[in-house]
């Protein structure tokens, strides 16, 4: 790896994590040279503005993802379950770091690069799930009766929804103070919620033979 290489590396990496500690709208060019005992000058030539090293730090993460899910996805040796399990982690360890205030600040002060990002959610993430879960029923181990894009949309409505602020806002304080949880755990309960339900295996046998 060359020197340059490294260092753009490294100056991505700790606008990243700016990113997600402070918001966007609150992480300066000064704060990420500070961050790298770089100055600002320097700084700016390797990036011309935040805009770009936002933009480019999304790259990172969406090529990270992609090639994890892809690997798991075309492992033949993987049991369904533990695929399904692997995939849904992937995407919750990825995602779940972005807090529902970046994501604010993505739609009102770099709407490009999040429209880039829903689109690669929805169009590559979501899509790859959905091409697990039929292999899933293909192999008997999926309820053929769900409809298989409707399992899709419920789960990225649910994890959409309880990340976006002005959904939550919606609900009085009595419901979303009990809630506390941090973006992983939201995803991990949502997945637990969709595909395993929230009955008991008894409840669950006496709620099929009703």
């Amino acid at each position: 790896m060359s020197k340059k290489t490294a260092n753009e590396r490294s100056i991505l990496e700790s606008a990243y994590s700016l990113f997600l500690e402070k918001g966007y709208r609150h992480t300066t060019m000064d704060d990420i040279a500070l961050s790298l005992s770089m100055s600002k000058k320097t700084l700016y030539k390797y990036y011309p503005g935040k805009l770009e090293l936002l933009s480019a730090s999304f790259e990172i993460l969406k090529t990270k993802m992609t090639a994890k899910v892809e690997a798991i996805l075309e492992n033949k040796y993987i049991p369904f379950p533990l695929k399904l399990k692997s995939t849904l982690t992937v995407i919750a360890t990825h995602l779940a770091p972005i807090n529902p205030e970046l994501f604010e600040d993505l739609r009102e002060y770099a709407p490009e690069v999040w429209e880039e990002l829903r689109v690669y959610i929805n169009e590559s993430a979501y899509i790859r799930f959905q091409k697990l879960i039929k292999q899933g029923v293909d192999q008997g181990l999926v309820n053929p009766r769900i409809n298989v894009s409707l399992m899709v949309m419920l789960y990225a409505a649910a994890v959409q929804s309880l990340l976006d602020p002005k959904f939550i806002s919606q609900f009085p304080e009595d419901i979303t103070g009990q809630i506390n949880l941090s973006p992983s755990e939201i995803y991990d309960q949502a997945i637990s919620i969709i595909y395993n339900g929230i009955l008991t295996e008894e409840a669950r046998n006496e709620f099929v033979n009703a």
